[in-house]
């Protein structure tokens, strides 16, 4: 695939469940996890071509799920607050150009490291307003096989920026 057929920024949700054991005066510990779902894809227009002038663009979609226990330090109080947090977990990333048969490297589960932190400011007892900055380092994959057996190269270490917003309970 060439750099303009890669898709750009998607959409996505995420859903975490967190746990506040342990309190001090100045920070909570928390525990949880979180799962993550994004989709992103790239139409190009009628009659672009590669840089070779001849070969089309094809159209791309690429999906991306991770799953992942975290810790975090989180900073305030019952009205809102801040938080840190790190996980590791796994992720299966998929980049498939549209006409192309799927290959086995798009199943497998890469181990991720996610880090980030974020704010949650409460508008009712138990409903907040969040937003959530988030890395996710992907490690590199391993070379796949299509059903039609073309072989493909491993993919490479990535890292991925997710800027979250919406809501959290509590």
């Amino acid at each position: 695939m060439s750099l303009a057929e890669l898709p750009g920024r998607g959409l996505g949700v995420q859903v975490g469940l967190h746990l506040y054991p342990l309190h001090t005066h100045v920070v909570t510990f928390g525990v949880g996890g979180e799962l993550a779902y994004g989709r992103s894809s790239n139409t190009p227009q009628a009659g672009a071509t590669q840089p070779d002038g001849t070969t089309p663009l094809r159209p791309a979609e690429e999906k991306f799920l991770s799953l992942a226990p975290q810790v975090s330090l989180n900073f305030g109080n019952g009205s809102g607050w801040s938080y840190l947090s790190v996980g590791l977990g796994g992720t299966r990333l998929s980049l498939v150009p549209q006409g192309a048969a799927d290959n086995s490297s798009n199943t497998d589960r890469l181990k991720t490291f996610d880090y980030g932190g974020g704010a949650r400011w409460f508008i009712k007892p138990r409903l907040a307003f969040s937003f959530d900055v988030r890395f996710y380092v992907i490690s590199p994959g391993f070379p796949g096989i299509s059903s039609t057996g073309t072989i493909y190269p491993a993919p490479p270490r990535q890292r991925l920026l997710v800027i979250g917003a919406g809501i959290s309970m509590k």
